[in-house]
Formats: structure tokens, sequence, C-alpha cells
């Protein structure tokens, strides 16, 4: 299974900086636990300093993230406020037929409930999800069209 995480990086800052990124260990670790054979895609990891990235760079970089996000089996997306960027992988992923996982608080967003598969209200939740194995009867009703 080919996993892609996305989420906030720059969310509605007006400067050069990022939101904080430790949201990812959990989610990685509850992957890591429940999935163990599952190859992870993440933007922040293969590029720490994109924040700093020239405007070629960034449209190579987010061309990238695009075709992979396209490509994945599963997306996650954590959404703790809104995210441009991660709507755009959200919406290729979805483009593709691929499975969508949120954690957010923003479950009235229309985005959001357009877009995913399922809810998650915080990191825990999402982790209870996979240690019941629910992912493979989402996958196989994606597959089934379902």
């Amino acid at each position: 299974m080919n996993i892609f995480l996305a989420g906030v990086m720059q969310g509605s800052k007006v400067d050069q900086t990022i939101h904080q990124q430790d949201w990812r260990e959990p989610i990685r670790a509850a992957i890591d636990k429940h999935l163990p054979s599952t190859q992870v895609y993440c933007h922040f990891s293969c590029h720490p300093n994109s924040i700093t990235y020239e405007l070629s760079e960034i449209r190579a970089t987010f061309a990238d993230g695009l075709a992979r996000a396209a490509q994945c089996d599963v997306l996650i997306a954590y959404v703790p406020t809104a995210s441009m960027g991660t709507a755009v992988e959200m919406h290729e992923a979805w483009r593709t037929g691929r499975v969508i996982l949120t954690i957010t608080p923003m479950k009235a967003n229309w985005a959001i409930r357009f877009y995913s598969d399922r809810i998650f209200a915080d990191t825990a939740e999402f982790e209870l999800f996979l240690a019941a194995d629910k992912l493979n009867d989402l996958l196989a009703g994606k597959r089934q069209g379902k």
C-alpha cells in the first residue's frame, strides 16, 4: 500500500513560516504500528526547507506532490486549519478515485466533507480506525465502486 501524508504547512500564514509539523509523528507511528509494510510519502520529510524554494522549484515540487497524491492508494490529510495545498492534493486523490482519510476539527467544511471518505476528530480516533482494520474494508469498497 502507498500512502500520501498531506497536511497543513503554511495554512493561512502571511509570512514565510510554516505551522508546527509535530503532527506528522503520531500519524506515522500509527501507520507503522498498524500497517507496517506501507510506503509513506511525506512532503515535509522530503522537502523540509521548501518554504525557501524559488518559484521554479516550488512549481516542480508541487507538481510532483500532486502527481503522487493522484497515484497513491490512500491520502491522509491533517487539516486543523484551512490549507489550500492540502485541498488541491485531496482533489487530485479524489479525482483519481483514491481513499481519503481526513483528521480535522472542521467537519462542517464543504471541501472536507466532499473529498473525505472518512473524517476523524483527532489522531487517536484515526488510530482506532486503523487498529480495527477498517481501512482494508474501505479500500475494497472503493475498488467495487461503493
